[in-house]
């Protein structure tokens, strides 16, 4: 039986859990950050804990991480009094640890994925547990639509449990037919403290946050910051902090034992700051942590991952993000929660994270389905179907690689590739070499993702010397993967032909005069530190990129000839154009380029409307829908969408402007190229975008909360949506009368707030329930009004009056 020190919130649901998971196939729980779903309720459903087992079989409970793997499965072979790899198991890229006494393995997901292919029947397994589904991570989205197929045409008695920390559970529970089991979890009082915005870097600003909440509260702090560079930058500026307060890293390539020593409480008499990132939102527990720093800020994936490992970039994070974060401080005791930014910036974050099914690059997704033998991604179950434009840019990804056909069926290089736990086009690269070249390609394989294996230089050639060299558990793992994937050739070839030959858009040119800034063949700019030796290459190949979209760093390169990077891709003779929102003027050329590196160049007078469409869709994603002056009917659309939320008329949508921004490709840019080279109207974009949603959203919005209303008065006046007081109608108060009942929106669940003008159109009376006004305010607005306007007519009982535009009484008669 397992030993607990301590009782958790979950324990409260767990015979709830087992009952409903025992009776029904699936199950969603969802339970707050810190109740305990991720150890308690995998042994619990084994067993282990106080309450009979519910699953035959093994259970595998799927991580988002590998170190939220590796911590979930060490606590709970500890509880159990064992060692990991007996009735508790492990298995990530770097670390397998299972027998055959094994009950509970847990498992990164996307090796969840490699298995379920391998056996779609998943023999021997009785139970999947999704845990963190709310991240909506593509693997997690990927796994569990697969698992669905299983259990649908293989194993009616497999159970899946879908485990999450915030998710719509209404919408997660209607999609996957399951019944959802809630744990409120404990929650103590946090007071938050807003910093204000600053143009100081964040590792500047998170360092003085630090020091002063040192001096203001007592007890330990966990730090939020987008990645290991911010993390280990902060920590240099809290040297000298002293002997009684410790400095502790958090992130996913540090050692296992510095992973170990950050989540553990502080020594009696000490203090603790611990330098997260998201990684501390949900998935682990840190001991003793009341107070909160948090940078506002997250790295997520990019789209079109291309080169090694993924493109990452620096955002704001999500309202539900910076919410959870607050949060870890009120687990043991009232806390404290500093936040970088000012409160106003707050009601403008993105509600939740855009599912990476959404934004990201779905070239690993298509490529396994093709696999499974799916061609049309429709015909699986998902939470966000996959949109059509990126399953298409996906599948003519493949087709490029010449791993699928034209029918988009598998060819031998694409079952090749599907067979290696790799992006495709890092599988590409591998299964594309022959010899030698594959054993090299394999070791730049190897090291995708694994930041800090083979030291921390920007040139990959120095990288992959220290690896060969390196001995240290991990990198001895990664040289055996990459052993393996070269089939045990040694390495050789042209290092630079190789990645540019896969990876022509990562060829990269120096700006002139500049120094260490470069311009990709993908479009995207990015720089290296001016004493870097790369820094005076004129040609890269970039195998690594990180930092913000707009100010992207290099973090691995190598350098190649001029000649080899224009023979690495296709060099073209085509117009292009850039769009200046300030002028709405477009500027255009005949280039001769490299992708978007332009080689030589002439004007043209006129953009074509496709080219135009272009410009006007870069500038809209790199400044916003301000760019095309469409800023008011994106909102207006999305507090419209909201609004229907809200009143239960339809489904979440997990809409926002920077989502939006991000699939405008899709939705909007069908709109730009029928302006002809022009930006189009207001309406015109509003209507791209409401026809992008689903008919039935489409109908609620139309009906539902509507862009006009027909007063009394036979006028139609506008709803606005954007004021403070939204849903807000203005007219002249004359037009309400004869209104005995007040006007309402949202199959009248929503009050409109009428607000009456004047004669000369000024505000004189608001009001969300007009027959009331009528029996109170009214009768002091009609006194005050008939002495400035004797000529309109203020009736006694207007509930009753004939309504008209606000004509005086002469002419009404």
């Amino acid at each position: 039986m397992a030993n607990f020190r301590a009782s958790l919130p979950i324990d409260e649901v767990l015979g709830d859990i087992s009952a409903r998971l025992g009776a029904a196939p699936r199950l969603v729980l969802a339970a707050p950050p810190g109740a305990g779903k991720t150890t308690r309720v995998p042994l619990s459903l084994a067993g282990f804990l106080d309450l009979p087992a519910v699953v035959e079989g093994r259970i595998l409970l799927l991580e988002p991480r590998r170190i939220a793997a590796r911590m979930a499965a060490q606590q709970m072979a500890k509880s159990l009094g064992e060692p990991l790899g007996k009735r508790i198991g492990l298995t990530t890229r770097v670390d397998r640890k299972v027998s055959a006494d094994t009950v509970v393995e847990v498992i990164t997901d996307g090796l969840f994925t490699r298995r379920i292919l391998n056996d779609p029947e998943l023999a021997g397994v009785g139970a999947i547990l999704f845990d963190e589904f709310h991240e909506r991570r593509l693997n997690s989205d990927l796994g569990l639509a697969l698992a669905l197929e299983s259990q649908a045409a293989f194993r009616e008695d497999l159970k899946l449990l879908i485990m999450s920390a915030t998710l719509d559970t209404a919408r997660v529970s209607a999609v996957f037919d399951a019944p959802v089991v809630e744990s409120e979890g404990r929650m103590f009082p946090v007071e938050t403290r807003y910093l204000g915005r600053s143009q100081d870097r964040t590792e500047d600003r998170m360092a003085s946050a630090i020091r002063r909440a040192l001096r203001e509260e007592t007890g330990s702090i966990l730090a939020f910051l987008p990645g290991a560079g911010e993390i280990q930058r902060t920590a240099e500026r809290l040297d000298g902090l002293g002997p009684d307060v410790i400095v502790a890293p958090l992130f996913g390539a540090l050692s296992p034992a510095e992973q170990d020593a950050a989540v553990q409480p502080a020594p009696e008499g000490k203090r603790k700051i611990v330098l997260a990132t998201d990684i501390a939102e949900s998935a682990l527990t840190i001991e003793g942590v009341r107070i909160v720093i948090d940078s506002g800020l997250s790295r997520v994936a990019e789209d079109n991952i291309g080169g090694l490992g993924s493109r990452l970039s620096t955002v704001r994070a999500s309202r539900a993000s910076v919410d959870q974060r607050r949060g870890r401080a009120g687990r043991l005791e009232p806390g404290v929660c500093y936040r970088l930014w000012d409160e106003e910036a707050t009601r403008g974050l993105m509600p939740a994270p855009v599912p990476e099914i959404l934004s990201s690059d779905l070239s690993g997704l298509v490529l396994t389905l093709a696999e499974w033998g799916e061609r049309d991604a429709g015909n699986l179950t998902w939470m966000d179907a996959p949109p059509a434009g990126r399953l298409k840019a996906a599948t003519d990804l493949l087709l490029t690689l010449r791993a699928v056909d034209e029918d988009g069926r598998l060819t031998p290089l694409g079952s090749e590739m599907s067979r290696l736990p790799l992006s495709p086009r890092l599988a590409a690269l591998v299964a594309g070499a022959e010899g030698g070249e594959r054993a090299l390609a394999a070791e730049v394989a190897a090291l995708a993702g694994e930041r800090g294996v083979g030291g921390t230089s920007i040139d990959l050639r120095e990288r992959l010397t220290r690896f060969r060299q390196e001995r240290s558990p991990r990198a001895r793992v990664l040289q055996q993967q990459a052993k393996n994937w070269g089939k045990g050739a040694a390495p050789s070839g042209d290092l630079p032909k190789l990645l540019a030959r896969a990876w022509p858009d990562e060829v990269a040119r120096k700006r002139p005069g500049s120094t260490g800034t470069f311009l990709l063949a993908s479009g995207r700019a990015a720089t290296l530190p001016d004493n870097d030796p790369l820094a005076k290459s004129d040609w890269l190949v970039v195998a690594d990129l990180g930092g913000a979209s707009k100010e992207a760093r290099i973090s691995l390169a190598v350098p190649i000839s001029e000649a080899d990077a224009l023979a690495s891709g296709t060099v073209v003779s085509e117009d292009r154009a850039e769009f200046d929102p300030r002028t709405a003027r477009f500027t255009a050329r005949r280039v001769k380029a490299l992708g978007a590196i332009v080689l030589s160049e002439t004007p043209l007078p006129k953009p074509s409307a496709e080219v135009a469409a272009k410009a006007m869709l870069n500038a809209v994603q790199e400044q916003g829908f301000a760019a095309i002056g469409a800023e008011d009917v994106v909102e207006e659309t999305l507090s419209r969408l909201t609004l229907l939320e809200q009143s239960g008329l339809i489904d979440a949508q997990g809409l926002s402007a920077d989502g939006l921004m991000l699939t405008a490709g899709g939705w909007l840019l069908p709109c730009l190229k029928k302006a002809g080279a022009q930006v189009p109207a207001d309406h015109k974009v509003r209507e791209a975008l409401i026809a992008s949603l689903d008919w039935q959203v489409q109908e609620a919005l139309r009906s539902g909360a509507p862009l006009s209303l027909e007063l009394p008065s036979g006028q139609s006046a506008w709803v606005d949506y954007l004021d403070p007081r939204a849903p807000l109608v203005s007219a002249r108060a004359q037009a309400f009368w004869g209104c005995a009942e007040h006007l309402r929106i949202a199959g009248g669940r929503v009050p409109v707030t009428v607000e009456m003008l004047s004669p000369g159109m000024k505000p004189v009376a608001t009001t969300q329930d007009l027959p009331a006004f009528w029996q109170g305010g009214y009768k002091d607005m009609a006194k005050d009004m008939r002495g400035r306007y004797p000529k309109h007519d203020w009736p006694d009982d207007p509930a009753s009056a004939r309504a008209h535009e606000g004509r005086t009484k002469k002419r009404l008669s």
